[in-house]
């Protein structure tokens, strides 16, 4: 079957784009670090609505109303949605959560679990089924969550957390036809009605979720919700360019790069033992890689 050639700007461009998405993505904790005199509740309600705001923007420089209305007219569409807003809403809280809490180490282990969780959710969920490597990277995955209990004294809940919540806002997204920009404003829009009512209450007890921060604050709040479209419209753009094997490879410059602002720029501990945990993690995903690149080798060669 004859292959078709790959244009090496189209591909290079699509690398960029995944640069860009992981990049941003990845330098995260720097960037909430600095809001670490806001509490992460309030960060999460203003990077929602701001987020909501820009993406409006976008839609209208782009001219891109017409199917993200249409998309708002489908019931199952936004319930789905919905789901998806709770999935990844949750999913930010508790990043912004570690970050606050200097829990970034553990952060990095969560995103570097999400491809082995989906590993795992295809096959309890869409029946899929595993190959030898697969099985070998979900047992990996699992003595890692086990080597870290030994290490903590507990399960480590903010790593399972933060990678079960990311893979079932995958899973639920995968289900829904709708573009990454669409998809992003009709999420934000569907958290909207639950901030209200926590600024509400907030605003009972005599706290501003939205007001009461100086100039410099403020403007950071405003460009959290900036930087959470950007990753993900960069991202689309990077899918439109590339094989899902060179996307898959990109995925893991996120928690990389986590991971060495946590130890080397935070100065998060790192004892011996933990690194055994994220040496199970590595080794799982190389497994995991090694058979996504078989599997696509397979279907160009079919």
């Amino acid at each position: 079957m004859p292959v078709n050639p790959v244009d090496p700007r189209t591909t290079l461009a699509g690398i960029a784009f995944g640069l860009g998405a992981y990049g941003i993505w990845g330098f995260f904790p720097l960037f909430f670090r600095q809001l670490g005199h806001v509490s992460p509740m309030d960060v999460l309600c203003n990077r929602a609505v701001w987020g909501c705001v820009f993406v409006s923007l976008i839609l209208t420089a782009r001219r891109h109303w017409g199917p993200t209305l249409a998309a708002a007219r489908r019931p199952g569409t936004v319930l789905r949605l919905f789901v998806a807003a709770l999935l990844v809403g949750s999913n930010w809280l508790a990043f912004l959560w570690a970050v606050d809490q200097r829990q970034v180490v553990a952060s990095s282990l969560g995103y570097f679990l999400t491809p082995l969780v989906n590993v795992l959710l295809g096959m309890l969920v869409l029946k899929e089924r595993l190959n030898g490597k697969e099985w070998a990277s979900v047992a990996l995955a699992l003595a890692a969550v086990g080597s870290e209990f030994l290490t903590l004294g507990s399960l480590p809940w903010i790593s399972i957390f933060l990678g079960a919540s990311f893979g079932l806002y995958g899973l639920v997204r995968k289900q829904v036809q709708v573009d990454a920009l669409s998809g992003l404003w009709l999420e934000t829009l569907s958290m909207l009605p639950l901030i209200g009512i926590y600024a509400l209450w907030q605003g009972g007890q005599g706290h501003g979720v939205f007001t009461g921060f100086d100039a410099s604050t403020q403007s950071m709040l405003a460009a959290a919700g900036a930087i959470t479209a950007l990753p993900l419209m960069f991202f689309a753009a990077a899918t439109q360019r590339l094989n899902l094997a060179t996307v898959g490879m990109l995925m893991y410059i996120n928690p990389t790069l986590q991971f060495l602002t946590a130890v080397l720029i935070f100065g998060e501990p790192l004892q011996p033992a933990r690194l055994f945990t994220f040496a199970l993690i590595w080794a799982g995903l190389g497994l995991y890689s090694w058979s996504g690149w078989q599997k696509y080798r397979a279907a160009r060669a079919g």
